[in-house]
């Protein structure tokens, strides 16, 4: 395994298995890596003839400087994991390797980015938008893995390939979860023993309302009965709870309203002082 720190080494050996007709899967990561993104490199590995892994805590997809500070970086026991999973090149740049200038690249995302976290979390879409585009364009992927957990995240960057004309499939890749049902996720380091407890109530409660759709609710009234039930339990928090198109993240107000993909139930919930997001496919 061959760990880059330069955009130029990246480039290189991205073209180079190109030009001999390898396939290439890329996994987009920012580190603290947990058995969630394994789970995607396991993927990428199984399908692709070589795998690059980026590991980069991007600082343009941060709305909030605190939360850029305390992101958890542990690049050592991540290049160690990776090595055991088979991965070929790890990407592990500099900020100013990425941005040897500011990025001022403003990307018409549309309304994929425009609710849920769009709103609350302003220019966090646009950040995405920006690294993602510099790694496929030096990666040059054949297939590039995600995670549903970050579920709007995969409509965003569909967006952004339509609009880049980007060569590759996006592949999404189904949520890994500890036996007690938290969505796996770098932050969870950050929770205390007493908000660990709480934490998997958030995916329990998801799971009930499709209960409450089977018994008949409407999107708009299994919305406000979750986030009731989820704001009900010392230490939990709802910032949305929004029932969506599955494919257009559009909100629904009847069931019969979803598209092919049908529809999903976004979460973004605080846990203590922890921002957790999860979702449920109805």
């Amino acid at each position: 395994m061959e760990i880059i720190r330069t955009v130029s080494r990246l480039s290189e050996v991205a073209g180079q298995n190109r030009a001999a007709g390898r396939s290439i899967g890329l996994v987009p990561t920012m580190g603290a890596l947990h058995a969630g993104h394994k789970s995607l490199v396991d993927r990428a590995r199984s399908e692709n003839d070589v795998v690059i892994v980026s590991v980069f805590v991007n600082p343009t997809q941060f709305n909030n400087a605190a939360d850029l500070q305390t992101y958890p970086r542990t690049e050592e026991a991540d290049a160690a994991m990776l090595e055991s999973c088979g991965v070929d090149y790890v990407f592990m740049p500099s900020v100013e390797e990425i941005y040897p200038e500011p990025d001022t690249r403003v990307f018409d995302l549309g309304p994929v980015a425009e609710v849920m976290e769009g709103p609350m979390r302003p220019g966090h879409f646009n950040g995405v938008a920006q690294i993602v585009s510099k790694l496929f364009a030096w990666s040059q992927p054949t297939r590039a893995y995600f995670g549903e957990k970050d579920f709007q995240q995969i409509a965003v960057i569909r967006r952004m390939v339509e609009l880049e004309g980007f060569d590759l499939e996006i592949v999404p890749c189904p949520i890994v979860r500890e036996a007690d049902g938290l969505a796996l996720s770098s932050r969870n380091v950050r929770l205390t023993a007493a908000d660990r407890e709480v934490a998997p109530k958030i995916h329990y409660l998801l799971k009930q309302s499709i209960e409450l759709k089977n018994q008949g609710l409407s999107p708009v009234e299994v919305e406000k009965a979750t986030t009731a039930a989820i704001d009900d339990i010392d230490g939990l928090r709802t910032e949305y709870f929004q029932i969506v198109d599955a494919k257009t993240m559009q909100p629904i107000k009847e069931w019969a309203e979803a598209g092919e993909l049908g529809a999903a139930g976004c979460a973004t919930v605080y846990c203590g002082d922890v921002r957790l997001i999860d979702n449920i496919r109805y």
